[in-house]
């Protein structure tokens, strides 16, 4: 699974609530609506919006997204054993 700044800045572009998931092996960003949708049934929530935001703020560098990225596909790669 790779986590990417191009997913981070999706997930920073979207809405105030949304969250990057993982759902059947592809990274996602929804919305708290979503969340309870039959689609993503199962996901796993990696990071929220605010979350992200909390780490990186909100005018981010490529660099701070990068590592923001490697943090996060780290931790997920980890989940697997």
């Amino acid at each position: 699974m790779t986590i990417s700044t191009q997913d981070l800045r999706r997930l920073l572009d979207g809405d105030e609530d949304s969250a990057l998931v993982l759902v059947e092996g592809r990274v996602e960003v929804i919305t708290a609506d979503q969340k309870s949708d039959e689609a993503f049934r199962g996901a796993l929530e990696v990071i929220s919006r605010s979350e992200l935001l909390d780490r990186v703020g909100s005018r981010s560098s490529e660099d701070r997204l990068e590592a923001q990225a490697a943090a996060l596909d780290t931790a997920v790669n980890e989940l697997g054993g």
